[in-house]
C-alpha cells in the first residue's frame, strides 16, 4: 500500500530550512541500532512509506531517496510514492547513502541526523567523508525532526514489564556473564564498557521484555566497570521480582540518566560496541571512547549446553506444529477449500500456540502465494490478502519465540504440479542448502567464506538471490543475531564460526511476478571428526536443528548427486522418527508420504 508523503516531506523540509540543512538522514534503526524497532521508532517508514526492516531515507530540500538492499526492492517499489527515488544498493552505479550525501552536498552545506540513530564509527567516517570531499558538515541533532513532523499521532513508546529468563533456560548466571565481560575488558585495557544493544543487555542480565514486536527485548543500557555495574531502564517496567534480581548485580537507574552519568564520567578508556550511537560517544567524550566488536556479542552467540538443548527441543515442538499445518492446508485446499494468506498464517500460529513454552512469533509470518512469494520479505495484509492458489507455489517463512529457544524455518510447497523451471530452480536452491549443511571447514572459517557454496549451482544456470544465505539466531532473543551468519556482506567476515553458534541456512530464488522459492533450516556449529588434522587445526561442521520435510514435488532427482539424495533421505527419516510420536493421525500419515525415500 502506497503512503502519500507530500505533506510530511513539506513539513520536514520547513524544519530543515530552520536549521540550514541541505539534507536530513532518516535511518531505520533506533537508538540501540536495532534492526527491528517499536512502532514509535519507525521514523523511516513514516517519512518514506516503505516499512521494510532495512533501509535509509535521505531527504533533500527538493529530493528524496530511499536506500535498501535486494531483499526489499520489490516491496519498496510497491510502497514508495512519486516523491521518493528507490536506490537499489548493490547494483552497479548505485552509491551508498553516505556516498550519495557526499556527492550531493556543496561546500559548507550541512547534513543533519539524529545523533542517537547513527553509530559512532559510522558518524566519524561520514563526517570525514563530507568534510574532506566537499567541505560540508554532519550535524548531530539531539531531537528528531521526523518526530516533530509526526507530532501527537506518533505511537507512544512501549512500557511493558520485564521478566526473568530462568537459569534452567539461560544456562549461565549473571555473575558468570559479568565475569566474562570484565575479563574481555582487561584484555582490551578498558576501565569500563557501555552495553547498548538491547539483546546484549537482555542476555547479560538474564532478563526479557516486550518493547519490540517479536523480539523479547526492552529499552535499557548498562555501564560496567571492573567493580560496579549500572542498569539504566524505565523503572515503570520493573516488577519487585526483577528489581530484586537486578539489584544483586547492578545499581538500577532511570533510562535517560546514562547521559548525565556519561557527562560526569572521568574515565579515560571507556569501551563501546561498534554499534553504540554517536550520541552516547559524545556524552562520554569522543576522545575517551574506544569502539570494539562487543565481547558480549561473541559470548552470546556461542550457545551454552543448556541453551543448545533448548534450541533442539523447541525446534522439535515447532516442527510438529509446522507439519500439522501443512498437512491440514494440503487437505483443505485439495478438498476445494479457500483460504487467504493472512488467515493461513493465523492458522499456523494457532498450531504453534499449543506448544509448551510458546511465547510469541519470532517475526511476522511470510505466507505468500504465487507472485507474492517473489517479494522476499512479504507479509500478508490482514484485509485483502490473496487467496492461496493450489496451482501455484506457496512460500511460508515463519518462526516462534519459546522460553527455551527461537525458531525460523522456511518451506516452499506446491499442492499440484509445478512447472519444469519451478522444479529445476527449486532443486538448485536445495543443492546449495545441502552444500552448506554437508560442509566440513577448518577453525577460523567465516560465514563470508562459505557463502558462495550455497550459490554455486544457481550460478551455473545464471541464477542467484539478492539476500544473505544465513543469519545468527538468538536463544529466546532476536531471530536475527549479528555478526554471526553466512553472506557476502563484510559483517559476516568479522567473526569465525565456532561450535555452539546457531545460524540459518536459507538460499532461495525469486522470479519477479511469478514465484519465490526458499528453503531454510536453523543449524548449529559442532566439531567434525576428520581422518586427518592438517596443521593441527580443528575442523567443524553443521547440524540441522529444524525438523520439517522438503516438498518432494519441487525436487528434480535427475539434478541431484548420490550424496545429496542420501542427505535428503536421512534427513527425512530423522524428521519422521522425531516428529511422528507428536502428531495427529492425519498429520502422521501426511508426513509418512512426504518423507518417503526419493
Amino acid at each position: 500500500m502506497v503512503v502519500h508523503t507530500t505533506d510530511r516531506l513539506s513539513k520536514l523540509r520547513a524544519l530543515m530550512k530552520e536549521r540550514e540543512y541541505s539534507f536530513y538522514v532518516v535511518p531505520s534503526e533506533d537508538a540501540h541500532a536495532s534492526e527491528y524497532t517499536s512502532e514509535s521508532d519507525a521514523r523511516r517508514a513514516f517519512i518514506s512509506g516503505f516499512d521494510g526492516s532495512a533501509g535509509c531515507a535521505v531527504i533533500g530540500l527538493d529530493s528524496a531517496a530511499l536506500f535498501t538492499d535486494g531483499r526489499y526492492f520489490n516491496q519498496a517499489s510497491q510502497q514508495l510514492d512519486e516523491n521518493c527515488t528507490l536506490m537499489k544498493q548493490g547494483f552497479p552505479g548505485v552509491p551508498s547513502w553516505q556516498t550519495y550525501c557526499s556527492q550531493k552536498t556543496r561546500v559548507a552545506e550541512k547534513v543533519g541526523i539524529d545523533s542517537s540513530l547513527i553509530t559512532f564509527p559510522d558518524a566519524k567516517k561520514l563526517r570525514e567523508m563530507l568534510y574532506v570531499q566537499k567541505g560540508s558538515y554532519l550535524c548531530g541533532d539531539h531531537d528528531n525532526l521526523v518526530d516533530q513532523v509526526w507530532g501527537e499521532s506518533r505511537p507512544k513508546p512501549p512500557c511493558e514489564k520485564l521478566f526473568i529468563q530462568e537459569l534452567k533456560y539461560a544456562g549461565m548466571d549473571v555473575s558468570e556473564k559479568l565475569k566474562i565481560l570484565r575479563e574481555a575488558m582487561k584484555k582490551e585495557d578498558l576501565e569500563a564498557f557501555v552495553v547498548s544493544m538491547l539483546d546484549e543487555v537482555a542476555w547479560l542480565y538474564n532478563l526479557r521484555g516486550a518493547d519490540v514486536p517479536y523480539n523479547p527485548v526492552f529499552y535499557a543500557y548498562s555501564f560496567i566497570t571492573h567493580d560496579k555495574a549500572y542498569f539504566y531502564v524505565d523503572e515503570a517496567k520493573l516488577t519487585p521480582e526483577v528489581v530484586a534480581h537486578v539489584s544483586k548485580y547492578a545499581e538500577i537507574r532511570p533510562y535517560s540518566r546514562i547521559f548525565k552519568d556519561a557527562n560526569e564520567c572521568y574515565l579515560s578508556h571507556v569501551g563501546v560496541s561498534t554499534k553504540t550511537s554517536w550520541c552516547i560517544a559524545t556524552s562520554f567524550g569522543e576522545a575517551t571512547v574506544y569502539p570494539i566488536v562487543s565481547p558480549i556479542a561473541h559470548a552470546k552467540g556461542i550457545k551454552n549446553d543448556v541453551e543448545l538443548k533448548g534450541m533442539k527441543d523447541c525446534h522439535v515442538r515447532d516442527g510438529s506444529a509446522l507439519v500439522e499445518y501443512f498437512a491440514w492446508l494440503e487437505e483443505f485446499l485439495q478438498s476445494g477449500g479457500k483460504i487467504n494468506e493472512y488467515d493461513a498464517a493465523t492458522k499456523l500460529e494457532s498450531f504453534r500456540r499449543k506448544n509448551d513454552n510458546f511465547v510469541n512469533l519470532s517475526f511476522e509470518t511470510i505466507s505468500s502465494t504465487g507472485s507474492n512469494g517473489a517479494v522476499i520479505h512479504y507479509s500478508p495484509p490482514a484485509t485483502g490478502s490473496a487467496v492461496i492458489d493450489p496451482s501455484k507455489i506457496y512460500l511460508c517463512d515463519s518462526g516462534a519465540q519459546y522460553k527455551d529457544g527461537t525458531t525460523d524455518v522456511t518451506r516452499t510447497w506446491h499442492f499440484r504440479e509445478p512447472t519444469e523451471f519451478e522444479r529445476q530452480s527449486a532443486t538448485l536452491v536445495l543443492k546449495g542448502h545441502i552444500a552448506i549443511i554437508n560442509l566440513v571447514f577448518p577453525k577460523g572459517t567465516t560465514g563470508f567464506q562459505i557463502d558462495a557454496l550455497a550459490r554455486q549451482h544457481l550460478w551455473q544456470w545464471g541464477l542467484d538471490y539478492l539476500h544473505g544465505t544465513g543469519h545468527g539466531v538468538g536463544s529466546f532473543l532476536n531471530v536475527h543475531e549479528l555478526p554471526i551468519g553466512i553472506g557476502s556482506r563484510d559483517v559476516f567476515n568479522t567473526v569465525a564460526l565456532e561450535p555452539g553458534m546457531v545460524t540459518s541456512n536459507e538460499p532461495g530464488f525469486y522470479e519477479d511476478g511469478h514465484f519465490g522459492f526458499r528453503v531454510e533450516n536453523c543449524v548449529y556449529v559442532t566439531k567434525a571428526n576428520t581422518k586427518y588434522q592438517f596443521a593441527a587445526r580443528e575442523y567443524y561442521g553443521l547440524k540441522d536443528l529444524t525438523m520439517a520435510p522438503h516438498c518432494k514435488k519441487l525436487i528434480d532427482p535427475t539434478l541431484l548427486c548420490k550424496e545429496e539424495v542420501e542427505y535428503i533421505n536421512k534427513y527425512h527419516a530423522r524428521v519422521y522418527d522425531t516428529l511422528s510420536p507428536l502428531l495427529s493421525s492425519s498429520a502422521k500419515k501426511w508426513l509418512a508420504k512426504e518423507t518417503s525415500p526419493l
